[in-house]
Order: structure tokens, then sequence, then C-alpha cells
């Protein structure tokens, strides 16, 4: 067995063993990510192998905490993507703004800065009041940094480019307070937001959503657990509601393909058929 192999069976008895004991369960991800990022967390973690480093991350909730920030994605900004927010604005929002209360989940929402940025959208369309916003990632740490609602002040320029290209129709210095090198975003923005953990390998779905956003996660996830995440999005949208994908993602070919439409061609915004099973 060269070294290649063996840091693939050391990769899947450590999978296995975090399972067991922590729950989470990263033994579907996509094997090429999983491994480059393993190979980068081992790289400054002192060990020279995942062998060696197994007994102790299985032992250490501490060390496993930090090779979890390794292993999962966190990085977003607000209005991630201006181009898919403008049209949410106009393609999503009329349909929303039909019912009396919407619900939506934000999964895998790293650090936050998306689903504010639908609080936000969502309330310059009038919905002030008139929606739930759940926002869940795998990692409590980013969690507790999402529930804060802090980013640091040098992000700022870019989020404000952002939400203009995204058709903001106020001043995105209206949603925060400056504090030295921080802004601390609008209290009002977390009124409708509840952030929590999930796992979307092992958890259970979520009931009744009007709309799911989920971008850029699955592209992590081999095809067995993203049919597995489509499932568990499927069994949570209520008929009529959207699903969003990242712009690497997609339905097409998908065991669930035939009970949605593409609300516009190469939009990764999906919405599920009325009377589909």
């Amino acid at each position: 067995m060269n070294n290649s192999e063996l840091f693939d069976l050391e990769m899947k008895l450590l999978m296995e063993g975090i399972f067991q004991v922590y729950g989470y369960d990263f033994r579907d991800y996509a094997e090429a990510s999983l491994r480059r990022r393993l190979t980068q967390w081992l790289s400054g973690s002192g060990f020279a192998t995942l062998s060696l480093a197994q007994s102790q991350l299985l032992r250490d909730p501490v060390l496993f905490e930090m090779l979890l920030r390794g292993i999962t994605v966190n990085v977003s900004e607000m209005f991630r993507d201006p181009s898919f927010f403008k049209e949410i604005r106009e393609l999503v929002v009329p349909y929303l703004k039909t019912y009396p209360f919407v619900k939506i989940w934000h999964a895998g929402c790293a650090s936050g800065e998306e689903a504010y940025s639908m609080a936000i959208l969502l309330q310059e369309e009038g919905l002030k009041g008139r929606f739930r916003i759940y926002a869940t990632d795998i990692d409590a740490e980013v969690i507790r940094k999402a529930q804060e609602g802090i980013y640091p002040m040098q992000e700022l320029q870019r989020f404000t480019k952002n939400y203009q290209q995204a058709g903001g129709k106020a001043s995105f210095a209206d949603y925060y307070t400056a504090r030295y090198d921080r802004a601390i975003l609008s209290p009002t923005l977390r009124e409708n937001l509840v952030f929590a953990t999930h796992n979307l390998a092992v958890d259970a779905d979520f009931g009744e959503m009007n709309l799911i956003l989920c971008r850029n996660v699955m592209i992590y996830f081999n095809p067995s657990l993203k049919n597995k995440v489509l499932g568990l999005f499927h069994n949570s949208l209520a008929p009529g509601g959207f699903l969003c994908l990242g712009s690497k993602e997609s339905l097409e070919h998908r065991q669930l393909a035939a009970r949605y439409d593409e609300v516009r061609p190469r939009t990764q915004i999906y919405r599920k058929k009325y009377g589909a099973p």
C-alpha cells in the first residue's frame, strides 16, 4: 500500500471515528475535497499522520473543534453574488408577497452574512414582520458569530457594493453602526432570524418552508449525500416553494428534477411543483 492509499484508509477510519464519537458525518463528503482539507490541517497540526492524530482527536473536543474549522467551509459575504439576490428580488419575492407569512431556511449559513442580506431584502420589499429566517450550520462556533452580527469594517466597502448591485433601495449604512474597526448590524435585522446548528448529513428536515437556500455547500458532498440532502430539502419545502442552489450546483439529472421547474434558465432557482410527491 503506497502513501496515498494509506492516507485514504486513515481518512476513512478517522471519519468513522468522528461520526461515532461526535455525531458529525463526513463519510460522504467528496473525497478529493476532504483529502485536501485534511492534508492542509495536518500540515499545521504537529502530527505526522492522521493515525497519530486520531486518538487525541477522538478524546479532545477542543482539538476536534480545530479540525472542524479545517473541514467545513465558512466563507461568505453580504449579498454574495449580487445578481442572485437581484433575481430573488425580481423572481421570488412577488410570490412570497402573496402569503401572509413566509418561512425561509438558509442551510449552511456560515457566519450569517447571507441570512442578514435576505432579511434586509425582505424588509425593503415590504415583508417586515411577515417572515422568519432559520439560518443553520454544522459549526456551532460560526453560528455564535452569526448571532452577534458583527463584521470587520474592512469588509463593508465590498458589502456595500454588493448591496447596490443587488438592487438595494436604501443606503447600506442604514443597516449597521460603525464602532472602531467593527460594523454592528442593526438589532432589528435579528428580530426575524433564528440561528441554530444543523447537520445536513444526519439531522431531520424542517417543515413547510416557502424558500430554502443552500448555495455552494453540496459541491463538497459525494453524489449519494447530495441526493440525500436534496430529499431533505424536498420534504421541507411547501408546494410552490422555492429552492436555491449555488452557481455550480443543479437539479439537472437528479432524482427530484421532474418535481421542479427552474424559474429562469441558469439561475439555479427552482420552484416545487404543486402536487409533487
